[in-house]
């Protein structure tokens, strides 16, 4: 128990890690390269206008770095998730793979289950295989009634489908909130920029074009990068949410399929 909490508390603070060091990547993405002088009319950052897309978005303001810095969680996670489900979907096809399964278990081909769990390599696999390990255990003991046999058996699928699903829904939280935030915080910019735009307007005498134009240009920039992370991850979040759900049904497939068959012998 303490070696998985304190495997848990490192995967936080690995976590924690990866904001803080995006946030200063972002900062630096959003002072040197899109506030590079070069981006701007006379190499002036204060009164020059953009001449550029990299202008334009430094416009955006402070948030600028902060939506940046969302898009990048976004990118990172989507890669730890897609390295991650794809070891855990396997080799081959999840229905080919159960299919093949149940007609090794149907003919007592236990020996040929295992083998095929192995080369499978994924999450369906390793539950298969201890569903397997059990079943050969609890066949030949006299010691267990039929019921007893099939309860020992679920119970080991059950346990071995407990360690393997939390690591597949792992950080989808991180998608899931930060397509929450993404759209909320680039709002946030809207009304900064709106504000700046209406000070402008409100100015005895003529309006401020620049400052006006500088609170326009803020807050639709903001709304864009919010609403643009927020699409992402919500694409990627139903793109992993769906393979998920695919690899689970394969499982209780699976584990259906070994408790049927098992119910269905003479023991």
């Amino acid at each position: 128990m303490s070696n998985k909490k304190k495997s848990s508390n490192i995967a936080a603070y690995f976590t924690i890690g990866i904001f803080i060091v995006e946030l200063i990547i972002s900062i630096l993405i959003y002072s040197k390269v899109l506030g590079s002088p070069s981006n701007f009319e006379n190499n002036n950052l204060e009164t020059g206008h953009p001449i550029n897309t990299l202008g334009i978005i430094y416009k955006g303001g402070f948030i600028v770095p902060i939506l940046i810095c969302i898009n990048l969680v976004i990118i990172t996670f989507f890669i730890e998730r897609l390295i991650t489900l794809l070891r855990a979907r396997g080799t081959g096809n999840v229905s080919n793979f159960v299919m093949n399964i149940r007609e090794l278990i149907e003919n007592d081909r236990i020996d040929e289950a295992m083998a095929a769990c192995d080369r499978q390599k994924g999450s369906i696999g390793n539950v298969v295989r201890a569903g397997l390990e059990k079943y050969t255990l609890v066949a030949n003991d006299g010691s267990m009634d039929k019921e007893q046999k099939i309860a020992a058996i679920q119970k080991d699928l059950e346990e071995s489908t407990s360690l393997e699903l939390p690591m597949l829904s792992k950080n989808l939280v991180i998608l899931s909130t930060c397509a929450s935030i993404a759209t909320l915080i680039g709002l946030i910019g809207t009304v900064l920029g709106m504000i700046r735009a209406f000070s402008a307007l409100a100015n005895s005498g003529a309006p401020d074009a620049n400052a006006l134009a500088t609170g326009i240009s803020e807050a639709l920039i903001n709304t864009a990068l919010g609403i643009s992370g927020s699409c992402i991850a919500i694409i990627f979040f139903n793109m992993f949410q769906t393979q998920i759900d695919r690899i689970t049904y394969g499982i209780d497939e699976a584990n259906f399929s070994i408790l049927q068959t098992f119910a269905a012998k003479k023991h």
